[in-house]
């Protein structure tokens, strides 16, 4: 039998998303067949650019093609970011707080390299730093010293760095001054933070929430529609244990939790590579399946991780093709799909 479009669509039903579980056609992402001949040409848009599947579906194609007589296959993979039908803040898609029930664990270099990891799959990414009692994000990017300004409409312009569109306390006041602030003054600042800032078009908008389950939290959760929640833990049982108290602040102001983050999972010799486990094992990947949540990954502690944030270029700036940016890359695609199988629930695609 020849070789036909309609022919190449009745197979392609038989590939599913294995996030949404359905076929890509019914899902409408086969945009464009070509036929040449023998050579199928295809263009796929997915429902993240960061698919951590990608490869998975493409296998897929192949094998479902190539008995139809197709000599090559080639797919070509498009779309963007898909949103939820209310956009929580003006241009921007989702809104994900990154926290943790303590502090110590390493919330904010989690945060800072989600964000870029992000941004290197293709997506536009703006980072809040909400943790207004003790900003660290600044220094994470080399921006300490920058000032923000405001446009022609007095809405404040976030400062840039490695593509990245980045505000901190710390970078409107003068350096190492305390934030003595009560809970008003701080719901304050967040909303300022969240509706006084020209992010422009932005897919995600990473929050570095403080660490505990106090104002900054509930604030962000009352003023604006957060897509979801990443619990950032070491794998000791102390962390575990405030980890899942901040799990359930998330719950209990209606925050989807999309996954857990193991910090520090083992100590990576600099001299040998060898993985020391000082901190216990398995403790994150127990938590997310207590919470029935995604496990999305382990990440090192090493010499250059912690180095790279101190000299303001975070590891998957620093050091892309190491350990540590990998698993972070890794965490980063685990995150897209999820908040791609909340917004594709929310918001069935035709």
């Amino acid at each position: 039998m020849a070789l036909t479009e309609e022919r190449v669509l009745e197979a392609l039903r038989t590939v599913m998303d294995p996030e949404l579980g359905r076929d890509l056609v019914s899902l409408g992402m086969v945009k464009e067949v070509r036929l040449e001949g023998t050579r199928v040409d295809l263009l796929v848009y997915l429902t993240t650019p960061a698919c951590p599947l990608k490869g998975q579906i493409e296998a897929d194609i192949r094998r479902a093609l190539l008995p139809l007589g197709a000599s090559e296959v080639r797919v070509r993979f498009g779309g963007g970011v898909k949103a939820p039908e209310q956009y929580p803040i003006p241009g921007v898609k989702h809104v994900v707080a990154v926290g943790s029930g303590k502090g110590g664990v390493g919330k904010s270099t989690a945060a800072a390299n989600l964000a870029l990891a992000l941004r290197g799959e293709g997506a536009q990414v703006g980072l809040l730093d909400a943790d207004l009692y003790g900003p660290s994000q600044a220094k994470m990017f080399g921006l300490e010293g920058q000032r923000l300004r405001v446009d022609e409409n007095r809405k404040i312009l976030p400062l840039e760095a490695y593509g990245l569109k980045v505000l901190s306390i710390a970078n409107i006041v003068p350096p190492g001054q305390a934030m003595v602030w009560r809970g008003p003054i701080l719901h304050g600042t967040i909303r300022q933070f969240l509706e006084e800032v020209s992010w422009g078009e932005l897919d995600y908008l990473v929050v570095d929430l403080p660490p505990g389950t106090g104002d900054v939290q509930l604030s962000l959760a009352q003023l604006t529609r957060v897509s979801g929640g990443v619990i950032v833990t070491t794998p000791q049982e102390v962390a575990l244990i405030d980890a899942e108290r901040a799990a359930d602040m998330f719950h209990k102001v209606q925050v989807p939790v999309l996954g857990v983050l193991e910090n520090m999972s083992s100590f990576l010799c600099p001299h040998c590579g060898q993985p020391t486990p000082i901190f216990g094992e398995g403790g994150g990947r127990r938590l997310a399946e207590r919470l029935r949540t995604r496990f999305l990954g382990e990440i090192p502690l090493t010499l250059p991780l912690r180095e790279s944030g101190d000299r303001g270029r975070p590891i998957l700036v620093e050091a892309p093709e190491g350990p540590e940016a990998e698993a972070f890359r890794r965490a980063a695609r685990e995150l897209a799909a999820a908040l791609s199988v909340q917004a594709f629930i929310a918001l069935p695609m035709a």
